[in-house]
């Protein structure tokens, strides 16, 4: 089992996996826009207790979550060196010979990473309470005004939920495929760099064979079913919108309006 989360649903019965997609979705776009809001540490406190409370509620393990975020550490990493070369101003934290660490790269840089964890935890959390198929369901009518010029709706929200259902499988695959090659004596972590070179070579690219593979996979079997881009199609499942929705709805626009308030008089 791979350790990637992102785009996994957990089937478990929870208030959040019972709501109406599109309501969460459009609660996810509002936190998104929250996170971005600059009202300072005690914005993201509040918006941390927030994602922690809806982790809660959809009764999901923070081990989980924490598998999400693992991907991001070495970006952070990166992101932290870049900053401190680009970064001069505030006080001097550390210096060693030419080397100075000042506090705004330091601020800047937990500023971005609090802000990546607050979106891979959010994302997460959607991804892991709603089925690829409510998932294409909801963004197909939250994308239903766009028809009237001539966007097809349909199309958009069929190929993100088919993109977000191949990211785990994209991920076990290169795992699976690493296996393999390290049973064969394929070295990748250690060697000369074009030793290395080759070694990713080896795993690329039967990996671009396999995604191919799937992809023809599931073009025969959506051709089987009867699929034809364009054509209307019917909905066994039809979504509607409960109490529960719209209070999460009411409760995210007010969290909006009180950073708002937060950022502009604190």
């Amino acid at each position: 089992m791979s350790s990637f989360t992102l785009g996994r649903y957990i089937p478990i019965d929870s208030a959040i996996h019972r709501m109406d997609p599109r309501a969460k979705i459009m609660a996810m776009l509002v936190l998104l826009v929250c996170i971005f809001i600059p009202a300072g540490w005690r914005g993201y406190g509040v918006m941390f207790m927030v994602t922690c409370s809806a982790i809660l509620v959809a009764k999901l393990s923070f081990k989980f979550i924490w598998k999400s975020m693992k991907p991001m550490l070495f970006m952070l990493v990166f992101l932290f060196v870049i900053n401190i070369f680009s970064i001069h101003s505030g006080d001097i934290w550390l210096k060693v010979g030419s080397l100075e660490i000042h506090s705004q790269a330091v601020f800047q840089t937990l500023y971005i990473a609090v802000r990546l964890l607050l979106m891979i935890m959010i994302t997460t959390c959607l991804t892991a309470t709603t089925k690829p198929l409510d998932m294409t369901l909801g963004i197909e009518d939250l994308l239903k005004p766009f028809e009237k010029v001539h966007v097809p709706s349909h199309m958009i929200a069929m190929l993100i939920s088919i993109a977000l259902r191949f990211i785990p499988d994209l991920i076990e695959e290169t795992q699976r495929i690493m296996k393999a090659q390290e049973s064969r004596g394929v070295d990748l972590k250690e060697g000369k760099l074009k030793e290395k070179m080759m070694a990713i070579l080896a795993l690329i690219v039967p990996l671009f064979v396999s995604a191919f593979q799937r992809a023809e996979d599931l073009a025969e079997a959506m051709e089987a079913r009867g699929f034809v881009p364009g054509r209307m199609r019917t909905r066994y499942k039809q979504l509607h919108f409960t109490q529960v929705d719209y209070v999460v709805l009411i409760f995210v626009h007010v969290l909006l309006v009180i950073l708002i308030g937060m950022a502009i008089y604190l």
